[in-house]
């Protein structure tokens, strides 16, 4: 009787296993557990806001920007069906910050000209013709906007309101997501994905009721489909398409898992990927001393708050995260962020007071696009703080910008990135094939995008190679000579070897060093950073670049006829963006064939060091 108590409790134990695997399938997904409103915020939990907001004034602040922006609304017109160029996403943006904004504040205030607002902005968009399907990031956000509206105010819609408004989220929105000629993002690793499976997503978790069957296949085939993209995040959350669309595909895919978590109790397995989970540090340290960001790729120049770092936070229970999102609430107008609102939600329950600094100093990301971070401190705005890349022009939304570098000191940005360039502003001058990433696309010839533009090397006046790869080979963390070591050889033809390390030395100055060694014949290497620092050279080795009363001084070792000079960064063709304010400055050296050749370039801020730098050594001795 005992063996057969043991079978009996072994069979229940294996049977209880499958049912929870099967919990967490997502073919097992069904009806939400909620009602209305189920997305992100659940009935009466706005009272958990009101208290936060009435206790800290910080969170206060962000409640009356919003609050304040939803009045400016009132009287404002609905977004109209008018696109730029191939795009309605501009408008999609500007109906989710509407809706979601508006949608907020009802819930907050009880007040019916904020549900009014938000009801008018909605059945003005269920009255286009479409949401623009053949650039279906357009319909993601709109669905996503309506969505939220339709949900979080659906008890106090007018019932035929409700009847436009769910019809246009199902005709307009998912119903196109399932035609192929629209529905490619499925299965790519990059935002689009993450996207468009979270618009589509919310819509099927909205209308849930009316069209179950339907729902049930829409969200299960988001849940199965955002995971290549998240796949993508390991193993350490370096995110391969740089600062800017972090927060984008992040962000949404956030939305995502959070709605999912609201919705039904259960986020089948994405709130629990580690790579995922591991991007808030990556985000992080992305951004330098100065407040800028490692602008990479595509990527703008400018920094703000990202809503979905809250979220991580809160899953991670980790409020240093945050210390560079605090520094946002400083600001006399906190960022007007379309997701705005759900910082409230995933934050309510912190206190600012409990932010405390990071501790680590470096980040390490060795994803297909690796990058090493590092500064001197958190909290010095005089600190350094220096970034370097590896990676391939290939990835998405890449640029020829393998070894490029950023180098904040003193408070100042001394090697920079230009960052994107409008996406109209080149297909209206007649680029077809911008995301062609073929080493013959057009793209290449944009100069921001190639690297001519960048802080990194140039042989023989070549692009970089698309097919190459950089792989970052070696790193140390020690405050003494925090460093990464990159392997730029098989992004450039004409070398048999091409390593560049970046270090920052005795937490005072940067070195870049470059062992190239040549093949069969000599090429002529070009070092070069973008900087909108004032350049004088003062010599064949030396230059000074000012910026205010603050210096920075540039010194070159490595034989051979090495002179420094300078490049204006004005565009030469008639789609090229403007520059204003930059330069380029570096230096352009003959090495012969069949020869190893090792160059350092020092970047001392004035005053640092009053003591012979120290010897630049090989850098197969760096990551020792």
């Amino acid at each position: 009787m005992k063996k057969l108590s043991h079978v009996l409790v072994i069979i229940g134990l294996i049977f209880a296993c499958k049912g929870l695997m099967a919990q967490n399938r997502p073919e097992t997904v069904g009806q939400p557990v909620t009602p209305h409103p189920r997305l992100l915020l659940g009935a009466g939990e706005e009272e958990s806001i009101r208290k936060t907001i009435g206790s800290d004034p910080a969170w206060n602040k962000l409640h009356q920007s919003i609050i304040r922006d939803c009045d400016a609304m009132l009287a404002m017109p609905p977004v109209e069906h008018v696109k730029i160029g191939r795009r309605l996403l501009d408008k999609s943006r500007e109906c989710l910050r509407r809706v979601f904004y508006l949608s907020y504040a009802y819930r907050m205030t009880n007040d019916a000209k904020y549900l009014q607002r938000a009801e008018r902005e909605m059945l003005a968009v269920a009255a286009f013709s479409d949401w623009n399907p053949t650039h279906f990031l357009d319909v993601a956000e709109m669905t996503m906007a309506m969505s939220i509206g339709y949900d979080w105010l659906y008890r106090d819609l007018r019932e035929n309101s409700r009847t436009l408004i769910r019809e246009a989220i199902i005709g307009k929105g998912i119903e196109r997501s399932k035609e192929p000629q629209y529905n490619y993002w499925l299965k790519v690793n990059n935002n689009w994905n993450q996207v468009c499976n979270a618009g589509m997503a919310f819509g099927a978790i909205a209308t849930y009721e009316d069209n179950p069957v339907l729902s049930q296949e829409i969200i299960s085939r988001a849940i199965t489909s955002v995971e290549i993209p998240m796949n993508e995040y390991e193993p350490d959350g370096a995110y391969n398409e740089g600062y800017g669309y972090w927060a984008y595909g992040t962000s949404f895919n956030v939305m995502l898992i959070s709605a999912l978590q609201t919705a039904y109790r259960n986020t089948f397995g994405l709130s629990e990927k580690k790579g995922f989970l591991k991007t808030a540090v990556y985000l992080q340290h992305m951004t330098g001393v100065t407040g800028k960001p490692f602008n990479y790729f595509d990527s703008g120049n400018g920094a703000g708050l990202n809503p979905a770092m809250f979220w991580f936070s809160e899953k991670l229970a980790d409020p240093s995260l945050l210390w560079v999102e605090k520094s946002y609430f400083n600001q006399q107008k906190i960022s007007g962020d379309r997701l705005l609102p759900a910082t409230l939600i995933w934050g309510k329950n912190l206190s600012f007071n409990k932010i405390t600094q990071p501790k680590e100093t470096t980040y390490l990301g060795i994803s297909a696009n690796p990058v090493m971070m590092m500064r001197t401190s958190w909290s010095d705005p005089k600190g350094l703080y220096l970034a370097v890349k590896g990676g391939s022009p290939s990835l998405n939304h890449g640029h020829m910008d393998a070894g490029s570098f950023v180098f904040d000191a003193g408070g100042v940005r001394w090697a920079s990135d230009l960052g994107m360039q409008s996406y109209e502003s080149l297909e209206s001058k007649g680029f077809s094939s911008l995301f062609d990433m073929k080493q013959s696309s057009q793209r290449w010839t944009v100069f921001r995008l190639n690297n001519f533009a960048h802080n990194t090397l140039t042989i023989d006046g070549q692009l970089q190679q698309v097919a190459g790869k950089a792989p970052v080979i070696s790193h140390s963390e020690k405050p003494s000579f925090m460093n990464a070591v990159i392997d730029l050889t098989s992004i450039y033809q004409g070398v048999t070897k091409l390593h560049r390390g970046v270090a920052i030395a005795d937490e005072k100055y940067a070195v870049v060093r470059d062992e190239i060694t040549t093949g069969e014949k000599e090429v002529i290497l070009r070092w070069s950073m973008v900087t909108t620092a004032k350049v004088i050279i003062a010599g064949n080795n030396k230059a000074t670049l000012r910026q205010g009363d603050d210096v920075l001084e540039l010194t070159v070792q490595g034989s051979g006829d090495i002179r420094f000079k300078s490049w204006s960064a004005e565009p030469a063709t008639s789609y090229d963006a403007p520059n204003p304010g930059v330069i380029l400055v570096g230096f352009e050296v003959r090495i012969p064939a069949a020869t190893a050749e090792a160059i350092n370039v020092l970047l001392v801020p004035k005053g640092a060091v009053k003591k012979p730098v120290r010897k630049v050594q090989s850098l197969t001795e760096w990551g020792r």
